[in-house]
């Protein structure tokens, strides 16, 4: 990493924290915006509070029939009179039922109608393992509902009917009488991760009370760990949810957190770092309080609640319509869903596939992926396809290395003339009119000493693009090369058990082997870009030591990161390597610093630059600072 790779970053985190500290909202503005939030957050609490405090005695109420030793009669009486006309469905026994397409298996429980487990056929965990999602108590879907006599029901504490439509289709029916029901319908599709399932009243007019105005919907779910490296798997797994006419964001990853959200959604999604469930709304989910909570260790990584509701009219004989998704957060395969099943809604469940900031995720969008499925679909292995991707990269950003070696060359040859105006200019009292002939040098040459500084800019956003991009592609998922077994996680050939404070929370237990190659070759290719770019000039003190520190902190960074991630870094820091050589063989400096030379007499009469003629005027300007501070010294 050369000088003006370090001058590339620098001027990257300038213009995005300046960014941000121009379009961050005033004191006044968060105060009220806190203050609106707050009392939003006190009324749900008040109306959670009810709810939960209604569904508390009538659970009382449940448990002291259970206990007492009455006969049917009176028990179905009781049930009558605790549910309504759903009393029948209070008892029962579960039983599960099975939908299968060719991906994926889903069952369903009859005790509350909601799905039991989601089993991927396709995929497995980092244990070799069949890949389910969620299973039996791992997850709750309970839907909250209010008789015409005020009682307040959960649809969990109900039996439902098994009745059979066809292979891909059952309806779990809660009856409430003589054709009046609740149906619960889940359809699934062949060769789809996506699910239909629709909440179809029958007849309950006078069974419901006609102030209900929504259905309300708690939903939990266990989040499993899927991967072999459990820290990195956490920072991707979000809860994340879509507004109706917004953009996608998130809950925070990292810690316990919690939201209220007054504006409506259009889906709700829990995520790890390759696969989803997520809860779309045909119409839209209203006010809702979204919880993630963290866990630091055992078999589940995160937890996610929803507590929301929907729209819902009992006069409305239309069915309350969503759509689930289990499956994985494949880019293409998400994107497409607004070109077929949802045409229109612009859901962008893509935006589950983290790749960055907008222009990070621009070239991503409009560059990365397509050149990767067109070389993942030649059917070659991952490893060749990421080999051939750095080729075409690097292929591609090739006039702009050029330029930028054609300037530190340009440079480099005229190292003895700087070299000559320094020991004719010795002396820190000097440094400005050192710096001054220095520019004037330059500007006689025709050179622009920040000429290779604008293309190694250029070609930032494709490096921290690649940086997104490998961690959230899920086509490296257990796909093996060389001696990495999974290029979706590290690859370690050291590791060990023993818990070391700092080391083993961000470090890990292992060593990566592609990770330490490409820091090692980065070294290389530090070390000898700075002895080919050493043109004489005076450097920043610690700047030496800065550029090989670098290389040493990616080392401690992406020891964790995906081997595929370091394995492109590695071929692509070698590539540059092979093209520097390359020019250094072609490109005669001899030649170069003749033409150089020639070009004093043209470039004298030449208008300078707007750049060149402020930089000269900034130097002057601190010269004659300089002089007059040098002059009050001696009169002293």
């Amino acid at each position: 990493m050369d000088k003006n790779t370090i001058i590339g970053f620098i001027l990257i985190f300038a213009v995005l924290m300046g960014f941000s500290y121009l379009s961050r909202p005033t004191p006044e503005q968060l105060k009220e915006q806190q203050k609106y939030q707050d009392s939003l957050a006190w009324v749900q609490q008040q109306e959670l509070e009810k709810v939960t405090a209604a569904l508390a005695a009538e659970r009382e109420e449940i448990d002291v029939l259970e206990n007492e030793q009455v006969t049917d009669s009176a028990k179905q009486a009781r049930l009558f009179d605790i549910y309504g006309s759903f009393g029948a469905a209070a008892e029962g026994e579960e039983k599960l039922v099975t939908l299968e397409n060719n991906l994926m298996e889903i069952k369903l429980s009859t005790k509350g109608g909601y799905i039991h487990s989601v089993h991927l056929k396709e995929f497995t965990n980092y244990r070799e393992e069949p890949l389910y999602l969620f299973e039996g108590e791992e997850t709750d879907f309970n839907m909250t509902f209010i008789t015409a006599n005020n009682r307040v029901l959960n649809s969990s504490d109900f039996y439902f009917e098994v009745i059979p439509n066809s292979d891909l289709q059952t309806t779990l029916r809660l009856n409430a009488g003589e054709n009046k029901s609740m149906d619960f319908v889940y359809t699934l599709h062949p060769d789809d991760y996506m699910v239909d399932f629709e909440i179809v009243t029958n007849n309950l007019q006078t069974d419901l009370s006609p102030a209900m105005r929504t259905l309300d919907i708690q939903w939990r779910q266990k989040i499993r760990q899927q991967e072999k490296g459990r820290n990195f798997e956490e920072r991707y797994a979000r809860l994340t949810y879509k507004f109706t006419s917004d953009d996608v964001e998130q809950l925070r990853e990292s810690k316990d957190d919690v939201k209220n959200i007054t504006n409506k959604l259009k889906w709700i999604g829990y995520k790890d770092q390759f696969f989803s469930s997520v809860l779309i709304s045909h119409d839209s989910f209203e006010s809702s309080k979204l919880e993630s909570k963290y866990f630091s260790a055992g078999d589940y990584i995160k937890e996610y609640n929803s507590y929301t509701s929907v729209p819902f009219n009992i006069y409305d004989t239309k069915s309350v319509g969503f759509n689930y998704y289990f499956g994985p957060n494949d880019y293409t395969l998400l994107k497409d869903y607004d070109k077929t099943k949802f045409e229109g809604q612009n859901l962008e469940l893509e935006k589950l596939v983290p790749l960055g900031w907008s222009l990070f995720r621009a070239v991503n969008k409009w560059i990365i992926i397509p050149i990767f499925d067109w070389l993942t679909g030649w059917g070659i292995s991952i490893g060749i396809a990421i080999l051939l991707l750095t080729i075409i990269i690097k292929t591609a950003l090739f006039p702009l290395t050029y330029k930028s070696f054609m300037s530190s060359a340009k440079m480099r040859v005229l190292k003895p003339q700087v070299e000559a105006i320094n020991a004719k200019h010795p002396g820190p009292d000097n440094a400005m009119v050192r710096q001054q002939k220095m520019m004037e040098l330059y500007n006689q040459v025709g050179v622009n000493p920040m000429a290779g500084c604008l293309p190694m800019l250029i070609q930032m956003p494709f490096l921290l693009a690649l940086f997104m991009f490998f961690p959230s592609a899920i086509e490296l998922r257990h796909q093996s090369f060389l001696w990495a077994n999974d290029l979706s996680t590290y690859d370690s050939v050291i590791h060990w058990d023993t818990y070391i404070p700092f080391v083993s929370q961000y470090f890990g237990n292992h060593i990566s082997l592609f990770c330490l190659l490409m820091s090692l070759v980065t070294i290389l290719n530090t070390k000898y870009t700075m002895d080919q770019q050493n043109a004489g000039q005076e450097q920043m003190p610690g700047m030496k030591l800065m550029m090989y520190f670098m290389p040493v902190m990616m080392f401690f960074i992406l020891n964790s990161y995906p081997a595929g991630l370091n394995y492109y870094y590695l071929i692509s820091t070698l590539f540059t390597i092979l093209q520097t050589l390359a020019f250094r063989f072609f490109i005669d400096e001899n030649r170069l610093l003749a033409k150089l030379e020639a070009n004093k007499g043209k470039v004298k009469t030449k208008k300078k630059s707007g750049f060149m003629a402020r930089l000269e005027e900034a130097q002057r300007q601190q010269q004659a600072m300089l002089k007059e501070q040098q002059k009050k010294s001696k009169k002293r």
